[in-house]
C-alpha cells in the first residue's frame, strides 16, 4: 500500500520555541505577516513576546483580533480584506483551534480570489496559497499539524470542513509553555479534543502504520497526562506531554481524516454552540460501543495504548474496558450531555434530520469502521442527549 504523508515543512517544539518565529519567518521568505489571534488571548499577553521579537527584528506585523469562537464565514471575510488590504504576504494564526482554523481560510481565500463556501467538501483544496504558521496555545485541536479546518456557514448554519494541502501549516511552533495559563474546561476540551483525534485514526477505514505509530503515542501520552493537566494546571511535565501528544494525535489524523465522532460533533457545534472538544467528548463512549464490534483490534489496540487493558488481555475485553475508561473519563472531566448542558429539547429533536445529513455530507462518518445511514445517525443523537451508551 502506498501512503500519501503530509506534514508542515518545519515544526519547532519545545519550552520557549515561540522566540524561534522572527527566524522562522526570514527562513520562509516572508516579511510583512497578518497575526490572526482571540481577543482574549491577545488581552493575556500570551503574543506579547512574540509581537515585541518580531518587530524588533524588523518584521512589518499587521494583528487581527476579530477572531470568535466556532469562526465563521464572516470573519474570514474581515481577516481576508486586512490580508489584501494592507498587502501581507503571509498569516501567523495565535491560539486555539478558532484563530488557526480562521487564519488558514482567510490564506486560502486571500490566495485563491474563492469565497469559502466554495472550498468546503467533498472538493479537495490542494492548491499553493500563501505561508501559513500556526502557534497553537492549548493542546488538543492539532490543527498547527493538519490540512483541514472548519469555519461555520452562518446562512446554512453548518460548519463546512475544509481539506486539502492548501489549509497545511507551511510551520508551526508548539511550545508548551503557552498552554500553562489554559483554565480547566479549556484543557478538558481541547485535551478530549486530541484523544478523538488519536482514537479515530487508529480506527480510521484510511488507518496506516505511519498514523497508527503516532496515535498510538498520542493517546499513551494524553491516557498518562490529561487528568493531571487538568488538575494541576502549573504542572509543566504533564502540560508538555499533552502539547506533544496533541501534536503526534493532529499528525495522526491528518494523514487518515476523521471520522463518525467528528462527523457527529460538528452538527451539534454549528446548532447549539457546544464547543468542539466537549460535543466529541459527549459522543465518544456512545459512538466507539455502535462501532466496537466492526474494529476489535483496533479499538484493543486503543485500549492498551491508553493504559485501561493489558497486552495479555483479549480484544474483546479490551474493547469493553475502553468504552467503560471512556464513562468513567467523561465523569471524572464533568462532560456534561446535551440535555445537562441545557440545550433545548424540543429544538434537538427538530434539527436531528438536518443534523442527519450535515453529518452525513461532511464525509467523515464514511471513514467509520461501521458506516451509519441516516437512520443509525438520528438514533445516535437520540441516545447521545441524555447520555445513554446502549450495548450494540
Amino acid at each position: 500500500m502506498i501512503n500519501r504523508i503530509l506534514t508542515p515543512r518545519e515544526l519547532i517544539v519545545g519550552g520557549g520555541s515561540i522566540a524561534q518565529l522572527p527566524a522562522l519567518l526570514r527562513r520562509l521568505g516572508v516579511s510583512r505577516p497578518l497575526l490572526v489571534i482571540d481577543p482574549g488571548v491577545l488581552k493575556l499577553g500570551l503574543a506579547e513576546p512574540a509581537i515585541a521579537a518580531m518587530r524588533a527584528a524588523g518584521i512589518d506585523l499587521d494583528i487581527f483580533a476579530g477572531v470568535i469562537e466556532d469562526p465563521t464565514d464572516a470573519t474570514v471575510d474581515l481577516a481576508v480584506e486586512r490580508i489584501r488590504g494592507s498587502n501581507r504576504d503571509s498569516v501567523i494564526g495565535f491560539g486555539g483551534g478558532s484563530a488557526i482554523d480562521t487564519g488558514k481560510a482567510a490564506a486560502i481565500v486571500a490566495s485563491t480570489g474563492e469565497a469559502v463556501h466554495a472550498l468546503k467538501v467533498p472538493r479537495i483544496v490542494d492548491l499553493s496559497v500563501m505561508p501559513f504558521i500556526a502557534v497553537p496555545t492549548t493542546a488538543g485541536t492539532g490543527s498547527e499539524v493538519t490540512r483541514a479546518c472548519v469555519i461555520t456557514d452562518t446562512q446554512r448554519q453548518e460548519k463546512m470542513l475544509i481539506l486539502g494541502t492548501a489549509a497545511l501549516p507551511a510551520a508551526a511552533i508548539v511550545d508548551f509553555e503557552l498552554t500553562l495559563t489554559c483554565p480547566f474546561r479549556v484543557t478538558v476540551d481541547t485535551g478530549l479534543d486530541a484523544l478523538t483525534h488519536a482514537l479515530e485514526a487508529i480506527i480510521n477505514r484510511n488507518c496506516n502504520a505511519h498514523a497508527d505509530a503516532l496515535a498510538s503515542s498520542a493517546l499513551a501520552l494524553i491516557g498518562a497526562h490529561l487528568e493531571t493537566a487538568a488538575s494541576e494546571p502549573g504542572n509543566r511535565a504533564a502540560r508538555e506531554a499533552m502539547m506533544l501528544g496533541a501534536t503526534h494525535a493532529g499528525l495522526a489524523v491528518s494523514n487518515t481524516s476523521t471520522a463518525l465522532i467528528h462527523g457527529l460533533s460538528r452538527p451539534i457545534g454549528a446548532f447549539f454552540h457546544v464547543p468542539h472538544g466537549l460535543s466529541n467528548a459527549m459522543l465518544l463512549p456512545l459512538v466507539t460501543a455502535y462501532s466496537l464490534s466492526a474494529a476489535p483490534r483496533q479499538y484493543a489496540a486503543a485500549a492498551r495504548a491508553l493504559g485501561w487493558a493489558a497486552a495479555g488481555d483479549s480484544d474483546e475485553h479490551a474493547g469493553r474496558a475502553l468504552v467503560q475508561g471512556f464513562i468513567g473519563l467523561n465523569a471524572r472531566l464533568k462532560v456534561p450531555t446535551p440535555q445537562s448542558f441545557g440545550i433545548d429539547g424540543e429544538r434537538y429533536r427538530a434539527v436531528l434530520p438536518e443534523m442527519a445529513r450535515q453529518a452525513l455530507s461532511s464525509g467523515t462518518p464514511q471513514n467509520n469502521p461501521r458506516v451509519p445511514d441516516s437512520d443509525d445517525i438520528i438514533e445516535l443523537y437520540r441516545n447521545a442527549w441524555d447520555g445513554r451508551v446502549p450495548v450494540f
